[in-house]
């Protein structure tokens, strides 16, 4: 297994494209009219990180393999899909071929057969788009009822170790999670960061509060997740709740809370609520120069991710090696 210690996050970054090459994935892209996204395409195909398929509604694109929706009669599979995903709940035949002929559910019914070992999306879609293509045909893990996220911080040397990967979670998804909620989000981020950090994960649940220094309605659901996630997984390090600092610093979490196996350790930070990590995760990012990669969703079958909007090539690139690496274990 790996652990902290690269020299500097860009090491990380590296680290994590190689591992992705070896698996060869295919990962599939329906966003064919975005230069990012062609230029991030043509990067992963040159230095062979994946093999990438684009999907979209037009002209070849020299030197990438293509699909345009119009011409596929795979389509037809896809609407059908839909309709079973979706036809008891309003969605009729002609909304279904409609949605069929739109290359980010064209993508994710890829993902749902196998057809592509993944998909990356939302260089011009919202979030919303994206995760409903993901719900709606690719589907959930089983047992998984809760479809979350987390963002990789990969952050310089804070504690001597060397530069980290932190995870943060929930970022993007869930407003206010309830305590069935929290749990999912914080078992969903340790199985992932096996996957693509290749550390054993030590989860924090975060809160205002160190094991009883305050009380308060979000300091109960905590609690009350961290002993759900310790009845379900009982071999997971996990602690809670924790203020932040006694969960990184050592020093800090020995006074605050003597006797847990968590602090000054942990690398998986459960957020309170979406609020709470999405403002911490980019502060982090701008104020301590982290790289942050994400949003990265958990839960779903096989891996469907969302990029910002805002995303430069780059993170297109780190996303897809996420993704690759998420699909080398499937049906767990």
């Amino acid at each position: 297994m790996m652990s902290a210690g690269w020299r500097s996050p860009g090491e990380f970054i590296q680290d994590l494209r190689a591992r992705a090459s070896r698996l060869a994935p295919r990962i599939v892209f329906p966003e064919a009219e975005d230069p990012r996204l062609l230029d991030a395409a043509r990067s992963l195909a040159r230095d062979a990180i994946v093999r990438p398929v684009v999907v979209g509604r037009g002209a070849p694109i020299p030197g990438l393999e293509y699909i345009d929706v119009r011409r596929d009669p795979r389509r037809e599979r896809v609407a059908r899909d839909l309709l079973k995903a979706r036809g008891e709940r309003g969605l009729d035949e002609e909304l279904a071929w409609e949605l069929a002929g739109d290359p980010l559910y064209f993508a994710a019914d890829l993902v749902r057969h196998g057809e592509a070992d993944g998909g990356v999306a939302g260089c011009a879609r919202p979030t919303a788009d994206v995760l409903r293509a993901g719900l709606w045909l690719v589907g959930t893990r089983p047992g998984v009822k809760t479809v979350s996220s987390s963002f990789y911080m990969v952050v310089g040397d804070f504690r001597g170790l060397g530069a980290e990967v932190l995870t943060f979670t929930d970022c993007a998804v869930v407003p206010e999670p309830d305590v069935e909620q929290l749990a999912e989000i914080a078992m969903a981020a340790a199985r992932e960061r096996r996957l693509v950090v290749g550390d054993v994960p030590v989860v924090a649940f975060l809160s205002y509060s160190t094991k009883g220094s305050a009380e308060g309605p979000s300091v109960d659901r905590v609690r009350q997740a961290v002993e759900l996630v310790r009845q379900r997984q009982p071999d997971l390090a996990v602690d809670g709740e924790l203020q932040a600092d006694a969960a990184l610093l050592e020093a800090v979490g020995r006074r605050k809370a003597p006797g847990s196996a968590v602090v000054g350790r942990a690398n998986v930070l459960v957020f309170p609520s979406l609020e709470a990590g999405n403002i911490a995760y980019k502060l982090v990012e701008r104020l301590a120069a982290a790289v942050a990669i994400g949003p990265i969703v958990q839960g779903l079958a096989r891996p469907f991710n969302d990029l910002s909007r805002g995303a430069a090539s780059d993170d297109i690139i780190n996303i897809a090696a996420v993704t690759a690496l998420q699909s080398e274990v499937r049906g767990d």
